[in-house]
């Protein structure tokens, strides 16, 4: 008896080393997140919809002053919307699961993310109060968005990541090219995190079309994530070492997880849409996390997608302002395509697969070096 009481705790304490190692590896608790992270927003889409719909949380659609687009769209109004909750919940959870909870930089990502889902939030809830497509003042939402990138940039400046080269701004496809920024690198960190705020939520106008950006973008952020938070790897591929950016990598894991999760019920035709809750919330995820690894000029490549969209809106406002003329049919650019006569689905595959080879080639270049 006693010797089967032995065996039976050796057993118990071999699966305890076991399990001890596995939590070690940051490899297993990134998929374990990302796991986690789909688990919870599947099941509770359905209970988050419905919740939703009978409060009667509807999407306000944008153009009934053009007839063509708003024809299109016409039938997408009073979809659920805020459906970025679901987004936000599966990916917090499944951080504090997962996560090192000592590791500050996963709090202050983890930070950003629910602060401008919040802001989101707002805007989106004064839509609804409203009953109108405009939320919150343009100026306003700016005002929040460029209060967390400065506090974040004062926050690096003070406390640097790394040793040397902590204000420094590396260039892709360069191995030792880097501008020192020095205190300017505070407002460099605010433009970073507002423009990928703006630019996901610029994005976010077709069925699925900013979630399956995100998760090609943020899969390829994953990567770089454990790259950089490891330094032999870091310096075979001549890239800056940042001590603990590794623990980044379940935090965006759980993102790519819960963005999978949403885009189950937001994949066309749409049961809910992310409204600003969602799209700020991850355009600020992605721009923070870049900041943190050093490879902020590298989101422009892998996240290419949102920065045509963001310079399609510019271009299109400079032209109109200036000269009176209009560049693209309509801005955002997936608007453009739509006016052109392509069909939503056509155009919302063809940006899911340029983003995801966006993705691979910013990947690549870390060899280009």
């Amino acid at each position: 008896m006693l010797q089967m009481l032995l065996q039976l705790f050796q057993g118990k304490a071999h699966w305890i080393d076991l399990a001890d190692n596995l939590l070690g590896y940051i490899s297993f608790r990134a998929a374990m997140a990302a796991l986690t992270a789909l688990a919870i927003g599947i099941f509770l889409g359905k209970p988050v919809i419905r919740t939703l719909t009978r409060l009667k949380i509807g999407q306000q659609i944008r153009g009934k002053g053009i007839p063509d687009l708003y024809e299109r769209h016409k039938g997408k109004e009073g979809t659920p919307t805020m459906g970025g909750l679901l987004i936000l919940a599966g990916m917090t959870i499944s951080v504090l699961l997962w996560g090192n909870l000592h590791n500050r930089l996963v709090w202050m990502a983890l930070a950003s993310t629910l602060f401008l889902g919040l802001l989101g939030f707002w805007d989106d809830w004064l839509k609804l109060r409203r009953k109108q497509y405009k939320g919150m003042p343009k100026r306003a939402k700016l005002i929040g968005q460029a209060l967390l990138g400065l506090l974040v940039g004062a926050m690096l400046y003070w406390v640097p990541l790394v040793r040397e080269g902590g204000t420094a701004v590396t260039f892709p496809f360069f191995k030792t090219l880097a501008l020192p920024l020095g205190i300017f690198y505070i407002p460099f960190v605010m433009l970073v995190i507002m423009g990928t705020s703006n630019a996901v939520n610029l994005t976010d106008g077709l069925d699925g079309l900013a979630t399956g950006c995100v998760i090609a973008a943020a899969m390829a952020l994953a990567v770089l994530t454990y790259i950089v938070g490891r330094a032999d790897f870091s310096r075979f591929l001549f890239i800056q070492y940042v001590p603990g950016s590794g623990e980044l990598t379940v935090f965006v894991a759980a993102l790519v997880g819960a963005a999978m999760a949403f885009l189950w019920y937001n994949a066309h035709p749409a049961d809910v849409f992310m409204g600003d809750t969602g799209s700020l919330a991850l355009g600020g995820a992605l721009g923070t996390v870049t900041v943190f690894i050093k490879q902020e000029l590298l989101l422009l490549l892998i996240g290419g997608i949102f920065v045509a969209e963001a310079l399609s809106v510019i271009i299109q406002v400079i032209a109109v302002r200036r000269w009176n003329r209009r560049v693209f049919l309509m801005a955002p650019l997936h608007h453009h395509f739509e006016m052109k006569g392509w069909q939503e689905s056509k155009i919302i595959i063809r940006f899911w697969i340029i983003s995801a080879l966006l993705g691979i080639f910013g990947l690549a270049t870390l060899k280009m070096r």
